[in-house]
């Protein structure tokens, strides 16, 4: 995925292995956290838009996680 986010600007800001959750949100166990950043919503957009990156998750991520959830979502 990294290749991909760098060729429009993003990149993984912070990546977590959670020891620990305090106050799970329902029944979530997490225990993964990663921050990824884009230069702007369009470059967003266009990363989770592109094949290479919908094959990539098919085969490597959706395989490897039971549940994601997005914690929040921000522009400056």
């Amino acid at each position: 995925m990294t290749p991909l986010l760098t060729a429009i600007g993003g990149g993984f800001r912070y990546d977590f292995d959670v020891a620990r959750v305090r106050q799970p949100a329902g029944d979530s166990d997490l225990n993964r956290v990663f921050v990824i950043s884009f230069p702007d919503r369009a470059a967003r957009e266009r990363y989770f838009a592109d094949p290479v990156y919908k094959e990539i998750r098919a085969r490597l991520f959706e395989p490897a996680v039971a549940r994601m959830a997005v914690l929040a979502e921000y522009s400056v």
